[in-house]
């Protein structure tokens, strides 16, 4: 399948769209709440709406064979947004995101709509992703798991425990991409970790198949998971900047947990409002 014919199965305008959309709402409910991860769910916003929106495949009674995981769970605002867009989650279950009644945390919790794993604890989540693919072999479903992670979660042992696990038991049914935003918490991890690169090589080292993109280019990330082989797993190694979208936060660590001024949230409308009209 060609490059043009792939792009006709999903829509890099109405993704440009929804991304800004998606970064507006984000942007309001940090204005409710002391502190949230807002530069880390811009960072990989483009890799999520790319995942639900081009990815994942429906059947027609809106259920879907395949499963999604945030396994960078401090990213699950952006996972939030749209599900809420989706229906699965109400604006009322948003509006009240950490609040004392609230149903939505800081990290994904299971058994919330939508929500397949808590991922608070960062490096579990590949682990439970292998878990799940091998279940779906199981059961010969035919469903694809896909995963998001970040590069810090990537320094963890036991991700590269299911990195190994996963490419020995062959599971090809797995597709995760990692949100190389090069920061952990308010360090780059270039400065902090240099033998962290380079990331695809190591990945392909164990046995996975792996591309490298530009993580805020939706056609390129549609394009490179859609273009595996299909024989590995598939690693994808997204260069993404943190807080993408609003200039003050681009890669400036403060913005790895808290919530805009009043003068810096109109800032940030005010931008996203002109990336809107443009």
């Amino acid at each position: 399948m060609n490059k043009m014919s792939r792009h006709n199965l999903f829509d890099i305008e109405g993704a440009k769209k929804r991304c800004l959309r998606y970064r507006r709402r984000i942007l309001d409910i940090s204005q409710q709440v002391g502190a949230l991860h807002i530069g880390s769910a811009y960072s990989c916003t483009e890799i999520v709406d790319c995942m639900y929106h081009g990815l994942l495949r429906r059947n027609l009674d809106g259920s879907s064979p395949d499963t999604f995981v945030m396994s960078k769970g401090h990213g699950c605002m952006i996972q939030y947004v749209i599900l809420e867009d989706h229906g699965v989650l109400s604006r009322e279950d948003l509006d009240n995101y950490c609040k004392p009644n609230g149903r939505l945390g800081c990290h994904p919790d299971y058994g919330n709509p939508g929500i397949e794993a808590s991922t608070g604890s960062l490096g579990h989540g590949l682990s439970m992703v292998v878990g799940m693919a091998l279940a779906e072999r199981g059961r010969q479903t035919g469903g694809i798991i896909y995963t998001v992670l970040s590069d810090g979660e990537v320094q963890e042992g036991s991700t590269w425990e299911a990195v190994l696990m996963a490419s020995s038991l062959g599971l090809t049914n797995i597709v995760a991409c990692v949100d190389n935003n090069d920061f952990q918490s308010l360090g780059r991890t270039s400065e902090t970790h240099p033998s962290f690169y380079p990331l695809a090589e190591k990945f392909a080292a164990f046995g996975w198949e792996t591309a490298r993109v530009d993580g805020h280019d939706s056609a390129a990330v549609f394009d490179a998971v859609t273009g595996r082989t299909g024989k590995k797993p598939f690693m994808l190694v997204a260069k993404t900047t943190k807080g993408k979208g609003v200039s003050y936060m681009e890669n400036v660590p403060i913005w790895h947990y808290r919530s805009p001024s009043r003068k810096e949230y109109e800032q940030g409308v005010i931008e996203l409002e002109e990336k809107a009209a443009s």
